[in-house]
């Protein structure tokens, strides 16, 4: 039984905020959290339940087995994949211990930063007020600061902006001679809009400096599952990667999904285009709120600079939550300027989507919100 640390929601808020998952456990809605309501479908679950005497008992397969199921997914030979306990622990490898100098474009997943020793990681500001990425500009302060590795997402978090794919080559080709590894995170870029002919997968073989991660936890929307990948075809640093995880780092249940999912590919594409429709229809909903500036999204959520005439992101974020039990993130723990006026919206459903509207427009209120253009 779950015993709640709070009497009031306002203390509830504050919980909460302290939390870094479990909120299924809380009963509120979560905009919050990025990650696929439409996937995995319950034939999944059902197998599961099917196998979960052999799942539980039984060590699952270890890393080379691992890389191979990824493999057949993503259409990539094992060799060239370390499979992660999510995405967040080959990060902490990569941040923590391989890298002597890393790079990071920002606002970003803060991860990359807080995996990284304080004397060697620094934060490249993206264009202001456009959260745009100047290659040529990164490119320099890469090859200035002497970085061995360079992060850039794509899209990006928390302003679900995508890197042309063009821009990422000249990128890479820039660094090559500067013995600096890119990684690109592309674990949102199933909802983007043709997400192929976005991604650097299939163009990996070209580049030695280049290794993509992917977190599974967003687009498979199996958080709990803690799947996350990387991709390269330098296999210097594939090794020393692979080095730093365990030998059992991916439980059983995991493993099974990795052995399920080729079986599910068309339902995947489907969920995918159902998250985009969803937040589209959301994007326009935000874009009608009077003095809102909302960017076009790439991935499964929004970024929006609040109007002038209302609170600070974090107090509209506690009060949405106080007033109508939904949670969205501010941006305030962001390296950006001006970041406690920008809020992140996770996409849900069309339903919860139009209520989040709705409650949003009455907590900015006030006289000024006679909301709609």
């Amino acid at each position: 039984m779950i015993r709640n640390n709070y009497k009031t929601q306002a203390e509830k808020y504050e919980f909460i905020c302290g939390q870094h998952g479990g909120y299924y456990r809380y009963h509120f809605v979560d905009h919050a959290y990025l990650y696929n309501l439409y996937f995995p479908p319950e034939a999944v679950f059902s197998n599961f339940k099917d196998r979960i005497h052999d799942l539980v008992l039984n060590y699952p397969v270890a890393q080379n087995a691992l890389a191979g199921l990824i493999g057949k997914i993503i259409n990539q030979p094992a060799e060239r994949i370390v499979v992660g306990n999510g995405a967040s622990e080959l990060i902490k490898i990569v941040s923590g211990h391989i890298s002597n100098k890393l790079i990071v474009s920002v606002p970003s997943f803060n991860e990359y930063v807080n995996a990284a020793p304080a004397d060697k990681v620094v934060e490249f500001p993206l264009e202001f007020p456009s959260f745009t990425m100047d290659i040529d500009k990164f490119a320099a302060e890469v090859i200035r600061v002497k970085a061995d590795v360079a992060v850039v997402v794509t899209p990006n978090n928390p302003t679900s902006l995508l890197i042309p794919k063009s821009d990422l080559i000249r990128l890479a080709k820039k660094l090559e001679t500067n013995n600096c590894m890119l990684i690109i995170d592309e674990s949102f870029l199933d909802f983007a809009e043709n997400p192929d002919l976005h991604s650097m997968e299939q163009e990996i073989e070209k580049y030695q400096n280049i290794t993509i991660f992917k977190s599974m936890s967003k687009a498979y929307g199996i958080c709990g599952l803690r799947i996350g990948y990387m991709l390269t075809a330098n296999s210097k640093f594939a090794e020393a990667v692979r080095n730093g995880v365990h030998i059992w780092n991916i439980n059983g249940f995991a493993e099974e999904f990795l052995r399920l999912l080729p079986d599910y590919k068309q339902e995947f594409i489907a969920s995918c285009k159902q998250v985009r429709t969803d937040r589209n229809s959301l994007y326009k909903k935000l874009c009608n709120i009077n003095g809102m500036t909302v960017f076009k999204p790439d991935a499964n959520f929004i970024f929006c600079r609040l109007p002038d005439y209302a609170q600070s992101a974090p107090e509209i974020t506690k009060k949405l939550f106080i007033e109508h039990n939904m949670y969205i993130k501010d941006c305030a723990g962001k390296t950006q300027p001006d970041s406690d006026r920008y809020l992140r919206i996770a996409s849900r459903t069309e339903t919860e989507n139009c209520k989040l509207v709705e409650a949003l427009i009455k907590v900015m209120d006030l006289k000024n919100c006679q909301a709609h253009k």
